[in-house]
C-alpha cells in the first residue's frame, strides 16, 4: 500500500469514526420527553377539555361521546402494555395524538413538543391509528348499498332536495396536494404544476362518502382513474344491483336509467351524466346544466365539509404516500362516522358552500364525449326538465 491509498483509508477511518460519534445518544429518554406524565397535553389539557363539551369538539372536531365510542371501537385492536423499561402511550392519547393531528393540520413536530413524544413515535401513531380507523369502521360507514332498497331512497332524496330524478350520487375528484415524494419522477406532478395524488368520491344527498378511492398519480386525469375505479367497474358488470330502468315520471312512458352526475371531467356514459359543453347552448341544455350542477353540489360541499372539519386538507402532506393514503382514508370514514354520531353541523354546510375544498383542483378532463345512446339518454333528462311535469319555478332566473 503506498502513501496515498493509506491516507485515503485513513481518510474513511477517520470519517466514519466522526458519524458513528455523532450518531451516539445523549440521553437515553430526553428531558422534554421525561416530563410527558407531568407536563404533556394529554395528561393535562385533555383532562380539562372532558369537562367542557364545546371545546373538546373544537379541539378534537367530534364530541365527548363520539370520541368515547371511537376510542371503544379502535381499542379492540390496539393495545399496548407497559414493559420493564418504560410506559407505553396509552391508546386514548395515541387517538388523540392522531384526531389532534388531522383536526389542526399541524406537523409532527409541534405535536411532539406539545404531547411530549418522539417525532419519529409520533409518525409511526398516525399511520397504526389511520389504518386502524379505517379497518375498524369502513364496513359500517363506508360501504356502497348493495340492494335496489338502499338506492332508491338515495334517489328519492336526491329527487327531494335537488330536483333531480333517478340520481344515485354526485361523483368527484379532488387533487390532495402533497410535499413530493422521494424517488417519484413526475408521477405525482399534476397539471396545475405541484405534487398531488387523487380522492375520487361518490356522495349521497346527505353529503355521506358511499364511495371513495384514493391514491392515484396526480398526473393521471379522471377518465383513467375513473374507470379503474371499483365503482365504474361494479357499475358496468352489474353488481351493484341498481334500480332497473324505469320512466322519469309516473304520467311518461320511456324507461330512463339511474346515473350518477358529475362534472366535465369525466365521461358521458349512460349511468354517468355530465353537463353539456360550449358557450354557446340553447335554453334546454343551459337548464340542465343547471339542474345536474344542483345535485352535483353536494359532492363539492362535502368535500368542503372534510377540509373544513380536517385541517391537515390545508396544506400539503408531508408523510411517506402510504401513509397520506392512510390519513386520507381515514378521515373520509370519520366524516361519515361523525355525521352518524353528531348529526350535520349548519356552519360546516355554509363555510363548505362559501369555500370549497381549499388547496384542490379539478380533475383533468381527458374523455368529454359520449356514445349516442349516452347523448341520447342526456337529451331525454334535458328535456324533462323543461317539460310542465319536470321543471321547477325558479330556473329560468336561476341558470343565468
Amino acid at each position: 500500500m503506498d502513501v496515498d491509498e493509506a491516507l485515503v483509508v485513513m481518510y474513511y477511518y477517520l470519517r466514519r469514526k466522526r458519524r458513528k460519534t455523532a450518531k451516539e445518544r445523549k440521553y437515553w429518554v430526553h428531558p422534554i420527553l421525561r416530563e410527558r406524565f407531568s407536563l404533556g397535553t394529554f395528561q393535562n389539557l385533555i383532562t380539562e377539555l372532558r369537562s367542557d363539551e364545546i371545546k373538546f369538539f373544537n379541539y378534537f372536531r367530534m364530541s365527548i361521546t363520539t370520541f368515547n365510542h371511537l376510542l371503544a371501537q379502535i381499542s379492540v385492536s390496539i393495545n399496548y402494555q407497559n414493559t420493564r423499561f418504560r410506559d407505553c402511550i396509552c391508546t386514548e392519547e395515541r387517538l388523540a395524538i392522531f384526531l389532534r393531528y388531522c383536526a389542526s393540520g399541524c406537523s409532527f413536530k409541534e405535536l411532539h413538543y406539545s404531547y411530549r413524544v418522539g417525532v419519529s413515535t409520533i409518525s409511526k401513531i398516525c399511520k397504526k391509528i389511520s389504518s386502524t380507523i379505517w379497518d375498524v369502521l369502513r364496513d359500517e360507514f363506508m360501504q356502497i348499498p348493495d340492494n335496489e332498497r338502499k338506492w332508491l331512497e338515495i334517489a328519492k332524496s336526491f329527487d327531494m332536495k335537488a330536483n333531480f330524478p333517478h340520481c344515485l350520487g354526485a361523483v368527484d375528484g379532488k387533487h390532495i396536494r402533497v410535499v413530493k415524494p422521494n424517488n417519484t419522477g413526475s408521477m405525482y406532478f399534476n397539471y396545475k404544476d405541484y405534487f398531488s395524488f387523487v380522492l375520487l368520491a361518490v356522495v349521497d344527498s346527505e353529503y355521506r362518502f358511499i364511495f371513495m378511492s384514493v391514491g392515484s398519480y396526480g398526473k393521471e386525469c379522471d377518465s383513467s382513474i375513473f374507470k379503474e375505479s371499483t365503482i365504474w367497474k361494479k357499475l358496468n358488470d352489474g353488481s351493484l344491483n341498481i334500480p332497473k330502468p324505469r320512466p322519469l315520471h309516473a304520467t311518461l312512458q320511456n324507461d330512463m336509467p339511474y346515473v350518477l352526475v358529475g362534472d366535465e371531467a369525466f365521461p358521458l356514459s349512460t349511468n354517468l351524466l355530465r353537463p353539456f359543453g360550449g358557450t354557446h347552448l340553447d335554453h334546454m341544455k343551459k337548464i340542465f346544466n343547471y339542474r345536474l350542477s344542483r345535485a352535483r353540489r353536494y359532492v363539492e360541499c362535502a368535500f368542503g365539509i372534510l377540509a373544513n372539519k380536517w385541517r391537515i386538507f390545508h396544506r400539503p402532506l408531508d408523510v411517506h404516500p402510504d401513509t397520506a393514503i392512510e390519513i386520507v382514508k381515514a378521515c373520509t370514514v370519520l366524516h361519515n362516522f361523525v355525521r352518524e354520531k353528531d348529526g350535520l353541523n349548519f356552519e360546516d354546510i355554509h363555510y363548505a358552500a362559501e369555500n370549497p375544498m381549499q388547496e384542490q383542483v379539478q380533475l383533468q378532463n381527458c374523455n368529454p364525449r359520449g356514445g349516442p345512446i349516452a347523448n341520447d339518454i342526456r337529451s331525454e333528462f334535458a328535456n324533462y326538465f323543461v317539460s310542465t311535469i319536470g321543471s321547477v319555478p325558479w330556473q329560468p332566473e336561476a341558470h343565468g
